[in-house]
């Protein structure tokens, strides 16, 4: 299944992103130049998945050749500290606009009993765990350590055993995305017990200011049990990441700066944003139906929708517009937030 919108020129022209502010404001504001709305494209990637170089069951090469097939563009494999060369894989699987490997690392370090998972996109050289003196403190020395190296952090699973917490999240300098949907079935994307989930911490980040962009993922370690929900198998979590070509930097670029959405099995094929509204657009499948909800400061639903497209005009003074589309059978996406 290709969860991406349509990538020839017609439909590329479809989703026109106009609105300009300020710096490093995500997927309908972003700072300096745009790339013209011609040359851009859509791509479904992968950002968080093992190997036998780690803990997973199958071979790079397996792992690689399974998201090819099943119509990802991109991927980052990102093995507990290890890097990967994808040189090979790239010379063997990649090709011109159709796939990418992109090298990454799963930063696996802990403070105490709490562990701590950072991943590294596009690393240029093996990161260690930094350690530190407190969850704040390793995270915010692994996060530097990853920037070093030139790659692109997120912080993966937070509430896997509960480690990292929103307000942990929200003292971390020179780190932008984090993942709201981890396709593991032991993270608590949900929260409990009175922990929140990713989302709220999301709404939480946000509204006290933060800006902070949510990735979707599978975190796949198994590939030989497909269909159990009870290992961490692939497919489950994705990103859609807008760019002018197929290459690592311009797809990292557009993750840092928020032009992307994430999804679980939902696909768009129009999104636009301007200076006075956001509009959604739908790839429908005739067994299911949709709701589109706009999202604001506190995690307020400002409009929900049941038609497609949904769109919604800029009233002022909501801090943010985010949306998320929830189909019938439990499937989601999301876009990135707004902010106003």
């Amino acid at each position: 299944m290709n969860s991406s919108p349509p990538v020839g020129p017609r439909a590329v022209a479809l989703i026109v992103l106009v609105c300009v502010y300020g710096a490093a404001q995500g997927f309908a504001r972003a700072s300096g130049p745009q790339v013209a709305n011609a040359e851009l494209h859509w791509y479904k990637g992968n950002t968080h998945t093992h190997t036998l170089n780690s803990d997973g069951d199958s071979t790079p090469d397996d792992v690689a050749r399974w998201y090819r097939e099943h119509g990802y563009r991109f991927l980052v494999l990102s093995d507990h500290n290890f890097l990967t060369s994808v040189d090979g894989l790239n010379a063997l699987h990649g090709a011109d606009e159709r796939f990418l490997l992109i090298p990454g690392e799963e930063i696996t370090d802990r403070f105490g009993e709490k562990p701590i998972h950072i991943n590294g996109l596009g690393l240029s050289e093996t990161v260690d765990p930094q350690h530190g003196s407190s969850v704040v403190d390793v995270i915010q020395r692994d996060v530097d350590a990853i920037k070093k190296a030139g790659g692109l952090p997120h912080v993966n699973h937070p509430n896997y055993l509960w480690a990292i917490s929103g307000a942990d999240l929200q003292q971390i300098d020179r780190l932008r995305l984090f993942e709201i949907f981890n396709g593991h079935h032991l993270v608590n994307n949900l929260g409990g017990g009175g922990v929140p989930g990713m989302e709220e911490v999301w709404d939480r980040l946000l509204s006290n200011g933060r800006l902070m962009y949510g990735i979707a993922d599978d975190d796949a370690h198994t590939f030989k049990d497909p269909g159990n929900p009870d290992v961490p198998g692939p497919g489950r979590g994705w990103v859609v990441v807008r760019a002018g070509r197929l290459a690592a930097r311009p797809i990292l670029d557009a993750l840092e700066r928020g032009d992307f959405y994430a999804s679980t099995g939902v696909e768009l094929s129009d999104y636009q944003a301007t200076d006075k509204a956001i509009t959604i657009a739908i790839k429908e499948k005739e067994t299911s139906k949709y709701r589109v909800q706009f999202i604001g400061k506190n995690g307020r639903v400002l409009k929900e929708v049941t038609s497609s497209p949904a769109t919604y005009t800029f009233a002022g003074g909501e801090g943010y517009v985010r949306a998320k589309v929830i189909e019938s059978n439990g499937r989601l996406a999301w876009t990135q937030p707004v902010i106003r």
